[in-house]
């Protein structure tokens, strides 16, 4: 190791980014955002998290296909608003 380096024509490299998270900007409704800071308070853990945490469980539910119970819940549920 050199007691000494000469910095005078360095480069700054670039940075590398982490891996499997992206920084957004998005526009929430404040009592969504509310909602979330407060469950997260009481949770100990951090809002961004749990905002994640519940998309991520959204789009479980969403890609999973519809089984004959929960259709045949709906269809019930249906047919007794309608009869």
């Amino acid at each position: 190791m050199k007691k000494e380096y000469d910095f005078e024509n360095a480069k700054r490299g670039p940075v590398i980014p982490s891996q499997g998270k992206t920084r957004i900007t998005i526009f929430l409704d404040d009592d969504i955002l509310e909602a979330f800071r407060s469950r997260a308070e009481e949770a100990g853990r951090g809002y961004q998290t749990m905002i994640n945490d519940a998309l991520r469980m959204y789009l479980g539910k969403a890609s999973r296909p519809v089984d004959e119970e929960t259709l045949r819940r709906v269809i019930r549920e249906e047919l007794k608003k309608t009869g």
